[in-house]
């Protein structure tokens, strides 16, 4: 004769009390209250799994936070499922799983979590950009979508305004990173596949162009424009030391005193601050020291060795220099990333090894296998060429008042 099962009610439970071991008060069709020897009670429904008949325990929440009569509504929802061949754990897997594509796998934080990672590998300024791009162009319309219902044509869509505008290189970007994140997404087993892999091929391709450079011979040009302009001491030396130590401009305009070693006459920019995220070693020459002596006096007891005007306890802009430059009349001719270009022709023409050149520029060899062997940076005999480098610019300005030169300074301050 089978076992009758009293049903309980809600004296009982609350009268209930913590044993030394745990024990079941039981309701029938599997439900069952478990109370701990903590005195915690806990809703439970053993059933047989619809796949293989093996007993299964489902948990179904806490006393008095679920009530009897809600323990009862969720263990009838889920002997339904039972019913149905449905195994209620499998159920609810499914049912989170959807929950978290809809409000919590969102492009806005799946982007997030690749942000987190892509951040470490690029400099500081090029993590803003990236960042900054996304909350103009991609957020306002697609944060909340779930990472799953992102597709080709939705993107394309958003995109294409863009591209009328003529903004190719926005355009080529911002597909580029889109599919990082898409790829980040798959990885992580959010989506089965990129839908956006071949979306660069919906749109023009931007057209290549070479950074606007002066040529070798023009120079003295540079140099003559430099002197007569009417701007800030600070811009001044900016922009000379960045051609005498042929840096890239958010590596010169976030220069700080603490990376200048005197002593060994070097200036050593970290690797967070590098674009390739290796440590960039630049000898420093008599007219680069010459050029931090100018500047000692503004800057020297701040962090920053060119300050921003708005607030000196941050550096200026990165486009400072390429702004003075368009002012003095270079536009379409050099911008202030062209000055490396400048650098790099002359002291090729001029037979300097392509190796100290490279090195001087920071650039990583496209040979893997060899750079993974070629690991100097030709310290010492990059010195020389810096020197020589160093030298012409001030031979160049000769009668043109550079800042690196001992003529007077005839700058705004």
């Amino acid at each position: 004769m089978a076992k009758v099962i009293t049903r309980l009610t809600d004296k009982e439970i609350k009268a209930a009390k913590a044993e030394e071991k745990e024990y079941n008060l039981f309701d029938g069709d599997g439900l069952r209250l478990r109370i701990k020897p903590n005195g915690s009670k806990l809703w439970i429904l053993n059933y047989y799994r619809p796949t293989n008949r093996k007993r299964a325990n489902l948990s179904l929440g806490k006393y008095p936070d679920l009530s009897l009569a809600n323990a009862r509504k969720l263990s009838l929802e889920a002997r339904e499922l039972i019913a149905q061949g449905i195994n209620p754990q499998e159920e609810r897997k499914r049912q989170l799983q959807e929950h978290k594509a809809i409000y919590e796998h969102t492009l806005l934080n799946v982007a997030k979590k690749w942000f987190d990672i892509k951040q470490d590998e690029v400099t500081a300024d090029y993590a803003v950009d990236i960042w900054r791009s996304f909350e103009l162009h991609i957020f306002p319309s697609l944060a909340s979508t779930p990472i799953k219902d992102i597709t080709a044509p939705q993107v394309i869509e958003l995109l294409k305004p863009i591209e009328a505008k003529g903004s190719l290189e926005t355009v080529k970007r911002l597909a580029q990173r889109l599919n990082e994140v898409m790829t980040f997404a798959t990885n992580y087993g959010l989506i089965q596949a990129n839908p956006l892999s071949g979306i660069k091929s919906a749109f023009k391709k931007p057209k290549k162009e070479n950074m606007a450079a002066l040529k070798p011979a023009e120079l003295h040009e540079l140099m003559a424009a430099i002197a007569n302009a009417s701007i800030k001491r600070t811009t001044r030396c900016l922009i000379e030391w960045q051609l005498h130590t042929m840096t890239r401009p958010n590596e010169a305009s976030s220069a700080r005193w603490e990376e200048i070693n005197w002593e060994d006459k070097v200036w050593i920019i970290p690797a967070e601050r590098m674009k390739k995220r290796k440590e960039h070693r630049i000898p420093l020459t008599e007219q680069a020291l010459g050029l931090l002596e100018t500047i000692k006096p503004i800057s020297g007891h701040r962090e920053f060795i060119f300050p921003s005007d708005r607030d000196p306890k941050k550096p200026c802009n990165s486009q400072t220099a390429n702004m003075a430059l368009k002012r003095m009349g270079f536009a379409g001719r050099l911008v202030s990333h062209g000055l490396r270009s400048l650098a790099s022709t002359t002291l090729n023409e001029q037979g300097f090894d392509k190796d100290l050149v490279e090195a001087a520029l920071a650039h990583v060899d496209k040979n893997q296998i060899r750079s993974a062997y070629n690991r100097t940076d030709y310290l010492e005999r990059r010195r020389a060429m810096m020197m020589w480098w160093s030298g012409h610019i001030e031979e160049a300005s000769k009668g043109k008042l550079s800042v690196a030169g001992t003529l007077t300074i005839k700058a705004v301050i």
